[in-house]
């Protein structure tokens, strides 16, 4: 991601699924066409959706199939970018507490996933953002707040 110039033309959402303990991430890898790359859920924010988690809670149904996930924690990060069309975009980070049972249903934009430890998360993540966000999880969970 390149650092972004301009105001911010479009909110985006993303997901950490995590379970504990130990502590374990969800990751989705897309398909090669888009670079396959290992990511969380996201998704960016339409004019349907009330409000930021109101977009996360349809992405998540979207790209895995998990419907009202309780609860739903905000990581206090938000990230601008610039985005594929030059304009700048900022995602919000949200943890989401499952069952390290869950399977998720994969969307047409992953072809696998997989459960990791948080270092593995953060060495296969392609993104810097998403690598400090699961940093981030990380050490609140640590911390011991929030409880997510």
């Amino acid at each position: 991601m390149s650092s972004p110039t301009g105001p911010i033309a479009r909110e985006c959402v993303e997901g950490y699924l995590f379970a504990e303990p130990p502590l374990e991430l969800l990751l989705f890898r897309r398909y090669p066409t888009r670079g396959r790359i290992w990511v969380p859920v996201s998704g960016k924010v339409e004019p349907s959706d009330a409000d930021l988690e109101a977009a996360l809670r349809r992405e998540l149904a979207e790209e895995t199939g998990l419907t009202d996930p309780v609860p739903i924690e905000a990581l206090d990060w938000h990230v601008p970018f610039v985005a594929d069309n030059g304009e700048t975009w900022r995602l919000h980070a949200y943890a989401v507490r499952v069952p390290r049972a869950f399977a998720p249903a994969l969307s047409p934009e992953h072809e696998a996933f997989e459960w990791v430890a948080a270092d593995e998360a953060i060495r296969r993540l392609h993104f810097s953002d998403n690598q400090e966000a699961v940093r981030r999880l990380a050490d609140r969970l640590r911390a011991g707040a929030p409880k997510v």
